[in-house]
Protein backbone atom coordinates (compact mmCIF):
# COMPACT_ATOMS: atom_id res chain seq x y z
CA UNK A 1 0.00 0.00 0.00
CA UNK A 2 2.77 2.46 0.88
CA UNK A 3 4.48 1.74 -2.46
CA UNK A 4 1.29 2.55 -4.32
CA UNK A 5 1.04 5.92 -2.55
CA UNK A 6 4.72 6.59 -3.30
CA UNK A 7 4.21 5.82 -7.00
CA UNK A 8 1.11 8.04 -7.18
CA UNK A 9 2.98 10.84 -5.39
CA UNK A 10 5.97 10.51 -7.73
CA UNK A 11 3.71 10.61 -10.78
CA UNK A 12 1.95 13.70 -9.43
CA UNK A 13 5.29 15.46 -8.85
CA UNK A 14 6.52 14.53 -12.32
CA UNK A 15 3.33 15.80 -13.96
CA UNK A 16 3.56 19.11 -12.08
CA UNK A 17 7.22 19.55 -13.02
CA UNK A 18 6.50 18.71 -16.65
CA UNK A 19 3.65 21.23 -16.80
CA UNK A 20 5.75 23.90 -15.11
CA UNK A 21 8.89 23.60 -17.23
CA UNK A 22 8.21 21.72 -20.46
CA UNK A 23 4.64 22.02 -21.68
CA UNK A 24 3.74 25.41 -23.11
CA UNK A 25 0.35 25.70 -24.78
CA UNK A 26 0.34 27.24 -28.25
CA UNK A 27 -2.29 29.74 -27.19
CA UNK A 28 0.09 31.57 -24.84
CA UNK A 29 0.87 34.95 -26.37
CA UNK A 30 4.47 36.11 -26.47
CA UNK A 31 5.34 38.65 -23.79
CA UNK A 32 4.60 42.25 -24.69
CA UNK A 33 7.40 44.60 -25.49
CA UNK A 34 7.88 46.87 -22.52
CA UNK A 35 7.15 50.48 -23.26
CA UNK A 36 9.90 52.96 -22.59
CA UNK A 37 9.20 55.72 -20.11
CA UNK A 38 10.49 59.21 -20.99
CA UNK A 39 13.20 59.03 -18.34
CA UNK A 40 14.46 55.75 -19.85
CA UNK A 41 14.45 56.97 -23.45
CA UNK A 42 17.95 58.02 -24.51
CA UNK A 43 16.70 60.23 -27.36
CA UNK A 44 14.33 62.07 -25.02
CA UNK A 45 17.13 62.66 -22.53
CA UNK A 46 19.47 64.00 -25.24
CA UNK A 47 16.76 66.39 -26.42
CA UNK A 48 16.18 67.55 -22.85
CA UNK A 49 19.90 68.23 -22.46
CA UNK A 50 19.93 70.25 -25.70
CA UNK A 51 16.95 72.30 -24.51
CA UNK A 52 18.59 72.91 -21.16
CA UNK A 53 21.80 74.16 -22.75
CA UNK A 54 19.92 76.46 -25.15
CA UNK A 55 17.69 78.63 -22.95
CA UNK A 56 14.73 80.40 -24.52
CA UNK A 57 13.10 83.71 -23.74
CA UNK A 58 9.54 83.95 -22.45
CA UNK A 59 8.21 84.42 -25.97
CA UNK A 60 9.67 81.05 -27.02
CA UNK A 61 12.50 82.40 -29.21
CA UNK A 62 16.14 81.59 -28.47
CA UNK A 63 18.05 84.36 -26.79
CA UNK A 64 20.77 86.09 -28.86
Amino acid sequence: MIYLLAVIGAIAVLVLLWRAFVARPASVAPPRKRSVAPDDDAEFLRDLERRRRRPEDDDGKPSS
